[in-house]
């Protein structure tokens, strides 16, 4: 069985689920590029609990925590079950000595099925979310993602799903194609960087090392922690930069893959 990537993608606004944008186009054709894999694990910058903690597997409800246009809320993604992948992951993280619990109540939130919905519309693979606990140290969130890492190989494409640079305060309202403020352009470029050296010690860093780290990502950096998840699932391996645009001139829609 081939290696299933690691990814990180920048989701962006609810809206773009119906929009023509650049990274709406990007994401539309991920698909076909990745391939299917056997299940997926997705890191959403929308969940956070004190300790790690997963969906349950069943494909549950899905969780409308949107804005925008009206037309999304008839939207629907339902995958199978995966309560075996859900043990496993557990099983995986217990291993390390990181607790792991599920939560039977939870349903996907829109950093996930917005995403998987333009990236695999049939919504034929199973499908497990993984909180965040962005009170913890930014290590914490590599050693998940190295715990997770040996699923990989048999087919679990791990997904953090947040945003390269992540600022609503300095979004320019109605302008979606506002040229990108200097100092989202100078962390992204920071970002493609470090993640191209493999660089973690960087990442985990990125407060102190990366060029206008709070404004880019204010705290608690919500946004930017599901990618750490995903470059510890790549085992030290470098990344590569998929996608690159902008919107609102504030947001950063960057996506990276780990082989």
């Amino acid at each position: 069985m081939q290696q299933a990537p690691a990814l990180f993608i920048s989701h962006g606004p609810p809206a773009i689920a119906l929009s023509d944008w650049p990274a709406a186009r990007f994401l539309r054709q991920l698909g076909a590029v990745i391939g299917q894999p056997q299940a997926v694990l997705c890191v959403s910058a929308h969940w956070e609990t004190v300790s790690p903690q997963f969906t349950d597997g069943s494909g549950g409800e899905l969780i409308y925590d949107i804005g925008g246009p009206p037309s999304l809320f008839d939207w629907r993604y339902h995958p199978p079950a995966a309560e075996d992948w859900v043990r496993r992951l557990a099983d995986a993280l217990h291993q390390h000595r990181l607790p792991a619990t599920f939560d039977p109540e939870r349903g996907l939130d829109h950093g996930v099925w917005i995403p998987l919905r333009l990236i695999y519309p049939s919504a034929e693979i199973p499908v497990i979310q993984l909180s965040l606990q962005t009170d913890m140290q930014a290590a914490h969130h590599l050693a998940v993602g190295a715990a997770l890492a040996p699923l990989r190989r048999e087919g679990l494409l791990i997904l953090g799903s947040g945003g390269s640079v992540h600022n609503l305060d300095e979004m320019a309202p109605g302008a979606e194609t506002a040229t990108p403020k200097p100092f989202a352009l100078a962390f992204d470029a920071w970002l493609e960087t470090v993640v191209a050296a493999g660089d973690l010690e960087a990442l985990v860093d990125f407060r102190n090392q990366a060029p206008h780290a709070e404004r880019s990502h204010p705290y608690p950096a919500e946004h930017f922690v599901p990618l750490l998840v995903a470059a510890g699932a790549a085992e030290g391996r470098p990344g590569e930069l998929l996608h690159r645009s902008f919107l609102y001139g504030s947001l950063s829609m960057a996506a990276y893959r780990w082989a």
